[in-house]
C-alpha cells in the first residue's frame, strides 16, 4: 500500500458504522486479516439484529399474515393488490406517461427508469394515491425496517436488446450485507421465461450458515471474486444453496397487479429471458444506514424532499461522473413501453 494512503485510514474506519460495502474500495472493510477475525460477519450480524428491533417497533403497520410471510420467506407476495378498476387506472396513467427517462445497459438488457417526482405524480394522480396509501406505506416500511419514504420509479426491463453477454443481474446475489427493501408492482404480466423476479425463500436470515458463507467470501472479496462481489454485492451459485440450508430459487411468473416486497439482502436475481421481452413495474427501493437504532427521524423523507431524491441523485452524479462514473444515461422523454433505441 502506498504510505500516503494511510492518511485515508480515519476515513476508511469512519465508514464501518455505515452501509459502506465495497471491499475493493475500502482496505479496512476489505481486509482479509480483519475479515478472517470476523469484521464483515460481525457487521452483518449486528445490522440484522438492529433491523429486527426496528421491525418489531413497526409491526403495527402490517397484518399478521404479511408479517408471518415475511419472517418465513423474506418477501411478501400479494396478487390482485389493487381493486381491478383502480389498477386499470394506475396502469393506464403509468403506461401513458411520457417523461424524462434514464437508461442503463447491462449485458444484453436495458433498465429504464422514470422518476416519480412531483411533476410525474401530478400527471398521474392514481399513482400518487398508490404511493401514499396506508397498505403500501406499511409494507415498505416494515420490510425495509425504517419509517422512511422509499424512492419510486416507473421501471422498464428490456431484454435481448443486443448481442452482448447475458445481463449480470441474472446471477443470484445479495444487494448488500444488511436488510434493504425493494418492491415491484407489476404493470404487465410476467412469464417464467421472460425475465421474472427470482428470490431464494428464507435467504434474508443471517443464520450461522449464512454468516459463515459471508465470512468466507469477505476474506477473498477484495481480490479473489468477481467485480460485483468485490463491490459488496456478493454472488452465489444455485449449487451452493443447500449447504446454507436454503431451497431452490423461486421465479415470480405472475399476472399484472401483483406486488412483491422483498428484503434484498436475501439472494435474488432477474430471471433469464428466452426471447426479447419487456417488463414494466412501479418500482421502489429504500436503504438507510443499517446501524441506526431508531426507525424514523429521516429528513430525506420529508414532503418536498422525498419525491425529488431521484432527480437530485442523477444530477449530482452527472456533475461528478468524471470521478465516480455515471451508468445512467439521459434517454430524453419517453413512454415506459417505448422500444429500445437502435
Amino acid at each position: 500500500m502506498n504510505p500516503a494512503r494511510y492518511l485515508l485510514l480515519p476515513w476508511w474506519i469512519a465508514q464501518l458504522p455505515t452501509g459502506a460495502k465495497a471491499f475493493c474500495d475500502n482496505p479496512v472493510i476489505g481486509s482479509p486479516i480483519l475479515n478472517r477475525w470476523g469484521l464483515h460477519a460481525a457487521r452483518a450480524r449486528f445490522a440484522a439484529a438492529l433491523a429486527a428491533s426496528r421491525r418489531h417497533r413497526l409491526r403495527r403497520m402490517v397484518s399478521d399474515q404479511d408479517a408471518a410471510d415475511f419472517e418465513r420467506d423474506g418477501f411478501i407476495l400479494k396478487r390482485n393488490f389493487l381493486p381491478a378498476d383502480l389498477f386499470d387506472t394506475v396502469r393506464t396513467q403509468a403506461l401513458g406517461h411520457q417523461g424524462l427517462a434514464r437508461e442503463m445497459v447491462q449485458g444484453n438488457t436495458i433498465t429504464r427508469r422514470m422518476a416519480l417526482d412531483p411533476a410525474a405524480l401530478q400527471a398521474m394522480p392514481a399513482v400518487a394515491d398508490l404511493l401514499g396509501g396506508h397498505e403500501w406505506r406499511g409494507l415498505m416500511r416494515y420490510v425495509g425496517s425504517f419509517d422512511s419514504e422509499p424512492i419510486a420509479y416507473i421501471q422498464t426491463i428490456l431484454s435481448h436488446v443486443n448481442d452482448r453477454e447475458p445481463d449480470p443481474q441474472t446471477a443470484l446475489h445479495a444487494d448488500t450485507f444488511h436488510p434493504t427493501v425493494k418492491a415491484w408492482l407489476f404493470l404487465t404480466d410476467v412469464a417464467e421465461d421472460e425475465g421474472p423476479f427470482v428470490y431464494v425463500p428464507g435467504s434474508h436470515r443471517m443464520t450461522p450458515e449464512r454468516l459463515a458463507w459471508e465470512k468466507e467470501r469477505s476474506i477473498r472479496a477484495s481480490s479473489g471474486l468477481d467485480r460485483l462481489s468485490s463491490r459488496g454485492s456478493l454472488r452465489i451459485g444455485a449449487d451452493e444453496l443447500p449447504a446454507l440450508g436454503l431451497p431452490a430459487p423461486r421465479a415470480f411468473a405472475v399476472p399484472a397487479n401483483t406486488l412483491v416486497v422483498a428484503d434484498t439482502s436475501g439472494f435474488h436475481a432477474r430471471g433469464p429471458s428466452a426471447r426479447p421481452s419487456i417488463r414494466i413495474e412501479i418500482w421502489t427501493y429504500g436503504r438507510r444506514n443499517p446501524f441506526l437504532p431508531w426507525a424514523g427521524f429521516d429528513l430525506l423523507s420529508l414532503p418536498g424532499i422525498a419525491e425529488r431524491r431521484a432527480m437530485i441523485a442523477w444530477a449530482l452524479r452527472d456533475r461528478l461522473k468524471r470521478w465516480i462514473g455515471q451508468p445512467w444515461r439521459d434517454a430524453g422523454r419517453k413512454r415506459p413501453d417505448a422500444p429500445a433505441d437502435a
